[in-house]
C-alpha cells in the first residue's frame, strides 16, 4: 500500500519510517477485534505505525485507555506522530519497550497483536524487517506469557496469523490456559486456501464461534462481508 500516508475516514497513518506499511492484516485485525462495553483498558503489542491502536481508539468508548508497545525506535516515533495528529491524542499512549519488559499498574481487558510469525524461515537482510517478521524478539511463548501476566481474568487476546501458524498458536496457548472463543478464516478468494486465521482467546474457554471472510467476491471487487467489516475505516466504502 505504499510508503505515503494512508488516509482512513477518521485518521491517517504516515508510514515513511515504519518497518511495515499499512496492510490487509492490520486493517483486518483492527476492524475484527471484539470491543465490549467494559473494555476500559486495551493493549496493542507490536504496534508499528500505530494503525491497530488507532483503529481500536476509534472503536472503543471515549474514556477507554489504549496502550501500545513497540520495540523499534523509528516505529515508536512514527506511531507517536500518527497519534498526535489523530482525534485521540489523549486516548492512545505509545511505549518504547519489548512486551517482555512492559509493566502496567492496571491489567487489560483486551490485548491485540499482529505478531511476528516466521520462526524458522530465512531472515530478510534488513534487521528491522527481520525483527518485525521473525519471532526472535517476540516468540509465541513470550507473547502468551506476557498476555497471562497483563490480562484480566475475564480479558481476551486477539491475534491474526497465517493459518498454519495460527493452529500452532492455539496448541501453545492451551499450555498458558488460554483457549479460542472466536475464529475467523480469511481467504483472498473462495477458491483459494485459507490465508489467515483471526483468533480471540480467553481463560474461560467458552464455546467458540467460527466464521469466514473472503476478500474478493468477483474479480477485484471486495466482498460484501469484507466491506461490511471495514466500512468504518476505508474511504472508498
Amino acid at each position: 500500500m505504499g510508503s505515503k500516508a494512508f488516509q482512513f475516514k477518521k485518521f491517517s497513518v504516515s508510514q515513511e519510517s515504519a518497518t511495515h506499511k499499512v496492510g490487509t492484516d492490520g486493517v483486518l485485525l483492527g476492524a475484527w477485534v471484539n470491543i465490549r462495553k467494559g473494555d476500559n483498558f486495551v493493549l496493542d503489542v507490536g504496534t508499528g505505525s500505530g494503525l491497530i491502536a488507532l483503529m481500536l481508539a476509534q472503536r472503543a468508548k471515549p474514556d477507554a485507555r489504549i496502550d501500545a508497545v513497540e520495540i523499534e525506535a523509528d516505529d515508536v516515533k512514527q506511531a507517536r506522530e500518527n497519534v498526535a495528529r489523530s482525534p485521540w491524542p489523549e486516548k492512545v499512549s505509545i511505549h518504547h519497550s519489548p512486551i517482555q519488559q512492559f509493566s502496567s499498574e492496571t491489567k487489560y481487558n483486551l490485548i491485540s497483536s499482529n505478531p511476528p510469525y516466521f520462526a524458522n524461515s530465512q531472515t530478510p537482510p534488513d534487521k528491522k524487517r527481520s525483527r518485525a517478521r521473525h519471532a526472535y524478539h517476540l516468540s509465541f511463548p513470550d507473547l502468551l506469557e506476557s498476555t497471562t501476566r497483563l490480562l484480566t481474568k475475564t480479558g481476551r487476546l486477539a491475534v491474526i496469523l497465517p493459518y498454519s501458524e495460527g493452529l500452532h498458536f492455539i496448541n501453545l496457548a492451551r499450555g498458558f490456559k488460554l483457549f479460542p472463543i472466536r475464529k475467523t478464516l480469511f481467504r483472498s478468494r473462495a477458491t483459494k486456501p485459507v490465508k489467515r486465521l483471526l483468533l480471540e482467546l480467553d481463560f474461560q474457554g467458552s464455546p467458540h464461534s467460527e466464521s469466514e471472510i473472503i476478500l474478493h467476491a468477483h474479480g477485484e471487487r471486495w466482498s460484501e462481508e469484507y466491506k461490511s467489516l471495514t466500512r468504518d475505516f476505508y474511504l472508498n466504502i
